[in-house]
Order: C-alpha cells, then sequence, then structure tokens
C-alpha cells in the first residue's frame, strides 16, 4: 500500500472543532480519543463571522502546543484547516508560518462551479512554496449540486476541476447538513440520512461521480452522547445504522462532531475476516485457468475479474483499522 492511499483511506474519523476550542490540545496531549483519527480545525460555519481573527490567533497557539507533542510518543492526528474562501486559505497559509508543517491540508468548503478554480488555484499556490505536499479536501454542498434540474452539470463541472488538482484531493467530501438546510429537512436519530429522499438521490448521484478514483467521505451524523442520559444509546444505534449504509453506498470516513462517534466510524471501517480472507486470496490470485472460486468461508463466490478493485479497498482499511472477527451468524447473515 503506497502512502498516498494509506492518507487517503487513513483521514476516517474526522473529528471537527472550532478552531478557537483550546480543548483540541488537551484532548490530544491527554489520548482521550482513542486514535486512529483525523482533525478538523474550523474556521467558517463553527466561528460566527466576528470573531474569525481570534479564532485564528488561538489555532496558531493550539498548533504551536501540538508541535510540542511531535515526538513523544503521543498520537497527533492528521490536521487540517477548514477555511472560508480561497482568499481566507491563502490568508491562513501566511498567518501559519513554520506551523504549516503540521498540517496535513486543508477543507475547502462550498466548493462549486463559482470558485472551483480560486480554490485550485490557490492550492497549487501552495504547493509550489511549500516545503510539504498540503491537500485539499473539497465539500459538495452547493445548491446547483442538490437541484436535480442542475445537477448533471454541476457534478460534470466540478469533476473536471476535481480532475486537474487530483494529485492534491485527499478526500472529497459532502455537506449533508447543508444540502438538507436548502428544503429545510433534518433527519430524527431514528432515521439515517438515506431515509431523506432527496439526500438519498443527490448522495447517489455524487458517490457515481466521484467514487470510483476518489475517496469519498460520508455526512456528519449529528446525535452524540448524552450527557444528562448515558444510558441513552439511540444515538449510537442511528449512527452505526447509518455506516451501514455509508459503507454499502459507497462512501469511506465520516464527518465527527464529537469525540463519542469515533470509536464508532473506526469499528465501521474495520474489515471483517472473510472480507480480509478473500481480499487476500483475490489479490494473490493463482489460478491462471479459472477466475471464480469460493470464498474462504465457502459461502459466496470470489471472482478475480469483478472484485479485484473491492480487495485492493479491503485490505487498505484492514492495513489502516484492522481485522475483526466474525461469529457464525455474522458470516451467514450476508
Amino acid at each position: 500500500m503506497t502512502d498516498e492511499i494509506q492518507l487517503k483511506y487513513g483521514v476516517g474519523a474526522l473529528l471537527y472543532c472550532p478552531a478557537n476550542n483550546h480543548s483540541i490540545v488537551t484532548q490530544i496531549a491527554e489520548q482521550r480519543v482513542k486514535p486512529p483519527y483525523s482533525v478538523a480545525l474550523c474556521l467558517e460555519d463553527a466561528i460566527g463571522d466576528c470573531a474569525v481573527e481570534q479564532a485564528e490567533e488561538q489555532m496558531i497557539r493550539s498548533l504551536a502546543e501540538i508541535e510540542q507533542l511531535v515526538g513523544t510518543g503521543v498520537y497527533v492526528p492528521k490536521i487540517f484547516v477548514r477555511v472560508r474562501t480561497p482568499e481566507h486559505l491563502l490568508c491562513v497559509y501566511g498567518r501559519l508560518g513554520k506551523l504549516y508543517s503540521l498540517l496535513t491540508g486543508f477543507i475547502l468548503p462550498k466548493y462549486s462551479t463559482d470558485n472551483a478554480l480560486a480554490y485550485n488555484q490557490a492550492i497549487v499556490a501552495i504547493n509550489k512554496v511549500s516545503d510539504k505536499k498540503l491537500y485539499m479536501m473539497p465539500i459538495l454542498e452547493s445548491r446547483d449540486v442538490l437541484n436535480i434540474l442542475t445537477r448533471r452539470n454541476a457534478l460534470s463541472i466540478l469533476r473536471q476541476s476535481i480532475d486537474r488538482v487530483g494529485e492534491y484531493v485527499l478526500n472529497v467530501r459532502v455537506g449533508g447538513n447543508d444540502f438538507c438546510n436548502i428544503y429545510g429537512l433534518r433527519r430524527p436519530v431514528s432515521n439515517s440520512i438515506y431515509d431523506i429522499g432527496i439526500m438519498n438521490s443527490v448522495l447517489s448521484d455524487i458517490a457515481n461521480v466521484f467514487a470510483a478514483d476518489y475517496v469519498v467521505s460520508a455526512p456528519v451524523w449529528e446525535y452524540f452522547e448524552n450527557d444528562r442520559d448515558r444510558e441513552d444509546d439511540r444515538w449510537l444505534a442511528g449512527l452505526r445504522k447509518e455506516l451501514e449504509l455509508d459503507k454499502l453506498n459507497g462512501f469511506v470516513g465520516k464527518t465527527c462532531i464529537h469525540p463519542s462517534q469515533v470509536e464508532a466510524v473506526n469499528q465501521s471501517l474495520q474489515v471483517s475476516e472473510s472480507d480480509y480472507l478473500d481480499a487476500m486470496d483475490i489479490l494473490g490470485w493463482k489460478n491462471a485457468e479459472r477466475g471464480v472460486a469460493k470464498s474462504a468461508d465457502g459461502g459466496r463466490m470470489n471472482e478475480v475479474k469483478c472484485h479485484r478493485t473491492w480487495a485492493a479497498k479491503t485490505m487498505a482499511l484492514a492495513m489502516i483499522y484492522g481485522v475483526r472477527s466474525e461469529t457464525y451468524h455474522e458470516i451467514h447473515a450476508r
């Protein structure tokens, strides 16, 4: 597995934190969140318009403290900064100084047909002067992508725009809440985002356009552990249900808005033992005369030509997130 493939699949659970919140430093230093996970320091929606400069100053202080943790044995996650605009991206990079070396890249909100070129030019300009490669993760969340009358053209243009800077694209992300907001929708804890017809449609089309060539991350789940009633685990049941549907629909990884969500996301990214064994067989296929064979558990068919891409993806996830053993019931419930 190449380093770049490991990076793309290794974003995984992306824990959002307002950039003006110092607690993320404490969480990292005290290892309160079980790895692996990534961190997004948000300067956009999580920050009021009047507090951006102060948030940037706090972010710089936080990064300076995190820098002191490097090499101490503490797990330091991949760190991304979510900016506001292409111009803001250049400004933030300039303010970071040498601290940019701590970053894996930048998150580009509301990446649309109107600003894709400017975002692309900004990320290319940064990489021309940076001593390390800095990646971008564009978020698709604009009205023209959601509206079925404009979606096909918008996605076609955005695909072309992303392809032009493909070497810098780590993940393509989806702004589920922004999409829902356009129609005034919000899913209850008992339903997944795929139960909303409009969202099911747009998620399917985004995966169709991008998931064959890019890692596409699933939208945020907005429920988390309830401090007042820790026995209420409906949020966790709902999250696990949605994670299964994310996986089934071709999405890898998920935005997290609370540390309690990270473990469930990581568990969903683990590979089952039977999938791992089948992937090993497919990638190490030795029978030149036959293209099909029984799976390791004898309960399904492996076809080397049809399942090779699945096997490579499965192996990448297994190397990062591990392999979980299965019970007899789990194997035969497929």
